[in-house]
């Protein structure tokens, strides 16, 4: 029997999705991306789950697409690889629970993209993060979409030009990184973070995720319209209501999902 390409897990209110291709360093084949992308869209509809957690076996956290399936294609074919990427960089952003990249090891090329892409990122101090594909005769045009979005657009470009990597301290400063912790502090830091994010009503967790990645690209005007609308109609929720009432009260809240 071949091992699974993820490993998926539940422990309270967290799942968590290890990729499994440690021998490859996680590199994104189809199947993988395939598996992935379903996987997402199945914790979206769980609503007993409040946090991901997307982490790696192995050395690396992930190098990227996998060449062995990027020789001797076509161009319909590329186009199918790199749209499939950009559905699971999207699927990311759409659930409403909110994704933490437990990252250690090399990130590159897509795999610093699913970086870029996920809500927050919880790094070890061994973590390295680099878009080279400038230096194999491909230009990381589809993972400087998510990183430019991450840490603008000088930096990006330093990235992408030189394909040299960058530590996870500086992947912190530049915004690509939340955190950086020991690597023994890893998985405790990142679970902690999913528990604190947890603690509040799912379904707000939801409002707001979907309401910032739908607000970030427009002007500053369009997006306090659209703020304006989706804060008015959360604070008619059952959860927004127990909330403010709990605060007052001086009580711990006790959430719904309504």
């Amino acid at each position: 029997m071949s091992e699974p390409l993820l490993r998926v897990g539940t422990v309270g209110p967290v799942a968590t999705i290890r990729l499994n291709r440690p021998r490859q360093r996680n590199a994104l084949s189809l199947d993988l991306i395939r598996d992935l992308i379903a996987v997402l869209e199945g914790i979206g509809t769980n609503r007993e789950v409040a946090a991901v957690i997307l982490a790696a076996e192995g050395s690396a956290f992930c190098a990227g697409h996998d060449l062995n399936e990027m020789v001797d294609r076509n161009v319909n074919e590329y186009r199918q690889i790199f749209d499939l990427c950009t559905d699971l960089m999207t699927a990311i952003q759409r659930i409403p629970q909110p994704v933490i990249a437990q990252v250690h090891g090399m990130a590159t090329a897509a795999g610093c993209q699913l970086v870029a892409a996920c809500d927050l990122v919880v790094a070890s101090e061994n973590a390295r993060f680099a878009t080279p594909g400038v230096r194999i005769g491909l230009f990381c045009s589809t993972p400087m979409v998510a990183l430019t979005r991450a840490i603008g657009r000088k930096r990006a470009l330093e990235m992408l030009l030189t394909g040299k990597s960058i530590d996870a301290s500086t992947a912190c400063e530049w915004g690509l990184v939340n955190r950086v912790v020991p690597r023994d502090m890893l998985a405790k830091t990142t679970r902690d973070l999913a528990n604190e994010i947890a603690q509040a009503s799912e379904m707000v967790v939801g409002i707001g995720k979907t309401a910032f990645y739908a607000q970030i690209d427009l002007d500053q005007s369009k997006a306090y319209t659209y703020a304006k609308e989706v804060m008015s109609m959360n604070a008619l929720a059952s959860d927004a209501q127990e909330g403010m009432s709990a605060f007052l009260e001086k009580r711990p809240p006790s959430w719904t999902g309504r």
